[in-house]
């Protein structure tokens, strides 16, 4: 098939780290939630809704742009994407005040799409029997992305000004888009003859009438939510815990390179035993991480145990909802991984707010406790909607 025979290494291997340098435009923020407080004089809560509006500004640009994929042709529309995005970077870099950053962190969400549009692409180019494979190495990409924007930010956060971070940022992300624009393959499609408006309008009932596709967006919505959770109040916690800065925020961040190199490992799974077993894993790991928190959180051997469980759970649920998503009807596949990660982001952005608000309420107790909120609906979706014991590779 000539559409699979494009996917090659090299392919599968630009699609990965462009995945994770685009994605690292939304977590730039977290470590440095203390230095943007400083400079600016808000509250820890305040800053905390900043972290939201780019988790939410991404939920609503994967609702609303990347069902584009299932119009346009994917090769131009992630080059344009990509442009919008480092527009968004550059102001932010030159933000003179809160409300200025707040609208730069919000378009940085809403343009920062392109990984999206990245990986149902990358589900269409792969072989059935292969897609858990090579959709576990593009979010291997993914993650990787995740976990070196923390440091990234949180290392450049301590030695320069941290409005220098978008500025650097998006000068990587230009030097990407040159190299996406000469090496990512072309969109063997065409144009798809599909209005925007009805394509929109289709969502919900894709929601509806896809129970795997309701089962994968409920357990990301929570999942990624206990992720936020950790990662939205870390800096404050070591500030008020262990007297540390930013930086060391940044370096906790590659403790998930656990899950980096767990990725490959759960596509196979997903491919060759259930994807119902890896999100339960997920939820497995993910559950303990917070219990570890709670117990023995004001530990530093505690905290680092536990993120890399958190970030093992993370990934065991991208991993194995992205197989179960792109298993569905690949006319369709954009869509459906709007749907998904518009649930996902949500559960992020929603993580952020109620665990900067339990933060200033209830302090580190009360962060876990939000944690275990969102635990206790992943439970209840896995128990009553579940998810499918094998892929559909008969497409």
């Amino acid at each position: 098939m000539k559409t699979q025979a494009a996917l090659s290494r090299r392919t599968i291997l630009l699609m990965a780290v462009v995945t994770g340098v685009i994605v690292a435009n939304l977590n730039f923020i977290q470590p440095i939630e203390n230095l943007i407080a400083a400079d600016f004089n808000l509250s820890k809560a305040v800053v905390g809704m900043l972290a939201m509006l780019t988790q939410l500004g991404y939920a609503f640009g994967l609702l609303l742009i990347v069902p584009l994929g299932d119009i346009f042709d994917r090769y131009h529309l992630i080059q344009f994407m990509m442009m919008l995005s480092i527009l968004s970077m550059l102001l932010a870099f030159w933000s003179p005040n809160a409300g200025v950053f707040a609208v730069a962190t919000t378009l940085v969400g809403i343009t920062s799409v392109a990984p999206q549009i990245i990986i149902p692409y990358a589900g269409y180019l792969a072989p059935n029997l292969q897609r858990g494979k090579v959709l576990g190495i593009v979010l291997s990409g993914l993650l990787t992305g995740i976990l070196l924007s923390r440091s990234f930010s949180g290392l450049l956060g301590s030695v320069m000004p941290w409005q220098d971070i978008y500025l650097i940022a998006a000068a990587i992300d230009l030097i990407f888009l040159a190299i996406v624009h000469f090496r990512l393959p072309h969109d063997a499609r065409g144009h798809q003859d599909l209005n925007y408006l009805k394509v929109i309008g289709m969502l919900p009932k894709l929601f509806m009438t896809q129970r795997e596709l309701r089962g994968s967006a409920i357990n990301g919505f929570c999942l990624f939510g206990m992720s936020n959770v950790l990662w939205s109040t870390l800096a404050f916690y070591l500030a008020a815990q262990y007297h540390l800065g930013s930086n060391v925020a940044g370096l906790l961040g590659l403790l998930g390179i656990a899950g980096v190199l767990a990725a490959p490992m759960i596509g196979n799974l997903v491919d060759q035993r259930s994807p119902r077993l890896t999100v339960g894993l997920g939820m497995v790991f993910s559950g303990v991480a917070f219990v570890i928190f709670w117990l023995i959180g004001h530990w530093l051997f505690g905290l680092i145990v536990g993120i890399v469980l958190l970030d093992l759970g993370t990934q065991f649920s991208q991993v194995s909802n992205q197989a179960i998503v792109q298993s569905l009807n690949r006319r369709e596949s954009s869509r459906n991984n709007s749907v998904f990660m518009f649930s996902y982001f949500l559960g992020g952005a929603i993580g952020t707010l109620s665990a900067t608000w339990a933060w200033s309420h209830a302090g580190w107790t009360g962060v876990c406790g939000v944690a275990v909120v969102f635990l206790a609906i992943a439970i209840a979706g896995h128990l009553l909607i579940g998810e499918p014991e094998h892929l559909n590779v008969e497409q």
